[in-house]
């Protein structure tokens, strides 16, 4: 990705793509599934977007290095939090959301359902 890297387009949007965790390379190896983008009529750069369950892992990593530190050793308020966030995001619409959040915070699903009612309730 040598020749798009030094592109101010391709260094635009990379904090975008980082965050979404997908993955850029050059327009020509992009695949039938890869979000091409122009700029002024030239195709500058492919976003490979990842699959929804690693778009999941993606942002329980972000968020591990946000707090800097495991989710499982946050304290119950800002696992509360961290499931409101994770539910406006739509992590709970991804196959095996419930488990993989209730792993990462080290809780059981009846804990994240319990955090989940518990916002609805209120």
């Amino acid at each position: 990705m040598t020749g798009i890297a030094d592109d101010p387009f391709v260094a635009a949007v990379k904090p975008l793509v980082d965050a979404m965790g997908g993955e850029m390379l050059p327009p020509e190896l992009a695949g039938v599934d890869d979000v091409v983008l122009s700029w002024e009529g030239v195709d500058v750069v492919a976003v490979r977007l990842p699959q929804l369950a690693d778009s999941l892992d993606h942002i329980l990593a972000a968020l591990e290095r946000k707090h800097g530190k495991p989710l499982a050793e946050l304290d119950r308020k800002a696992k509360q939090e961290t499931v409101r966030m994770l539910e406006a995001r739509g992590a709970f619409s991804v196959r095996h959301g419930v488990e993989t959040v209730a792993g990462a915070l080290g809780v059981s699903r009846f804990t994240v359902y319990n955090y989940l009612n518990r916002e609805k309730g209120a």
